[in-house]
């Protein structure tokens, strides 16, 4: 497990949050992402988009034009120089009593144990950003650092001091622009207090 990542959400921390949206007309990346995801991909890091996307189960959308978005965002990344290694997502609906038992949507860790497997990527070196505690939690749990990306600090107003160890992120930011210096810097002390 030589490899170090950082695992990415999709909607509200790569590109804004269209609800259940795969138009590749829609897909707006945030500016504020593409220097920093170069600058880790420099230093060694390898990028996997990890997502929710329980509109494929609610029958919004189909898994073929869910991969046709993401083929999308990962030129569009590419032209800007940055590679992205690998992507999943979980189709499921937890609200469906079809899929009462499903493992691999946030905040539940298994998609990003499952890339870490097949990537060979050592976790505790390794980092997970997202929009939502869901996606925070996820990362916790998969034994990586946490970047919470809260543009709206609306996340952070539901976190409390009684919020469980395992939905508080390693560092709140409020934008994306700062990122790589957070991470290059090989932060290890929660930054919980400075969130409160």
């Amino acid at each position: 497990m030589n490899n170090k990542c950082v695992f990415i959400d999709k909607d509200g921390t790569l590109i804004h949050d269209v609800p259940y949206n795969v138009n590749t007309d829609l897909i707006l990346f945030y500016e504020d992402i593409f220097e920093p995801l170069q600058n880790l991909q420099d230093e060694g890091y390898k990028i996997i988009i990890i997502s929710n996307q329980s509109g494929i189960e609610k029958g919004l959308f189909t898994e073929s034009e869910l991969k046709n978005a993401f083929n999308h965002i990962i030129q569009q990344l590419k032209n800007k120089g940055i590679e992205i290694l690998d992507y999943a997502y979980c189709p499921h609906d937890t609200d469906n009593y079809l899929n009462p038992t499903c493992q691999c949507r946030k905040p539940q860790p298994k998609m990003i144990l499952d890339m870490a497997l097949k990537h060979q990527i050592n976790l505790k070196e390794s980092w997970m950003i997202g929009d939502i505690i869901a996606d925070i939690a996820a990362g916790n749990r998969a034994g990586c650092q946490t970047i919470l990306i809260d543009r709206h600090a609306t996340e952070v107003a539901k976190l409390s001091k009684e919020t469980p160890a395992i939905e508080r992120p390693t560092i709140s930011i409020r934008d994306f622009k700062n990122v790589d210096d957070l991470i290059l810097s090989t932060l290890k002390q929660s930054t919980w207090s400075e969130i409160l």
